[in-house]
């Protein structure tokens, strides 16, 4: 009797105790596993590797736009790009590309820079270095076949990326491209609202003394026949509205001479 309440204290010292660590363990693993999806995830994190996101001149924008080519909807997109003579971005997923090959060549003819965005469009984050380098180098060599000339920006689908994908994409002599301005066009939001958001990122940026990256779509990953005609609605309202406080850029002009960028030190091979 004399030993049974130190014991019992003790033990419920001992227990509580171990509930601590768990639980320190527990908040431990799990900041642990939110700094990961932060530097893989996060558009601006430079954590893993430095990726291209923006200049430093707030009076410039870059059009840029995901998952084409897409019949219908990359032709009118182009269209209002001509009619306001701005330049912009594609990022192409490399099966489409094979496809729809005329459609490719129209965006270079017209002054566009063409970027890779994987051949499938799988998050790169979760994917082995084997499927990494064959997902960059198909679709480098559908563009580079179409178009006869280097493909020398890449975009990681969703963003996600860490180091053996940026590893890999400049052994093929690849810029990962991020952005900095989300409109979540892939979302049911009207052509007003992409316009609001796109324009409330590009104040933002301005604010910093940055230039803007939009991230937009003028395709889907599921299938070529996406609508996209809100995004191109709110790109024709951007280019009016902006005509004349900003200039339009690809991202192969955030790299000429002299410009300082977000994710400096990023050069394509040669």
């Amino acid at each position: 009797m004399f030993l049974a309440e130190p014991l019992s204290s003790g033990f419920a010292h001992y227990t509580g105790f171990m509930r601590g660590s768990l639980a320190l363990s527990a908040a431990g693993a799990a900041l642990l596993v939110g700094g990961y999806f932060y530097a893989g995830m996060w558009p601006q994190s430079q954590i893993f590797g430095r990726t291209l996101i923006a200049g430093d001149d707030p009076g410039e924008i870059a059009l840029t736009y995901d998952d084409g080519p897409n019949d219908g909807h990359t032709e009118r997109l182009l269209d209002i790009l001509a009619q306001h003579n701005a330049q912009a971005t594609f990022f192409l997923i490399g099966r489409f590309a094979r496809q729809r090959p005329n459609l490719v060549r129209r965006i270079h003819d017209a002054g566009h820079t063409i970027g890779n965005h994987t051949w499938t469009h799988p998050r790169l984050i979760f994917q082995p270095p084997a499927r990494i380098r064959e997902e960059l180098s198909s679709t480098n060599a559908a563009l580079e076949d179409i178009l006869s000339e280097r493909v020398r920006y890449f975009r990681p689908p969703y963003g996600a990326r860490r180091p053996a994908v940026l590893r890999i994409a400049r052994e093929l002599g690849l810029v990962p491209v991020l952005w900095n301005v989300m409109a979540f066009d892939w979302k049911p939001i009207p052509a007003e609202g992409l316009l609001q958001r796109m324009e409330r990122g590009i104040a933002h940026n301005q604010r910093r003394g940055r230039g803007s990256n939009l991230l937009l779509h003028d395709g889907g990953h599921s299938g070529i026949g996406v609508d996209r005609s809100r995004t191109i609605a709110a790109t024709a309202a951007l280019l009016e509205r902006w005509r004349d406080r900003a200039r339009f850029i690809t991202v192969a002009e955030m790299q000429r001479p002299g410009l300082r960028t977000q994710g400096t030190g990023l050069q394509p091979s040669v």
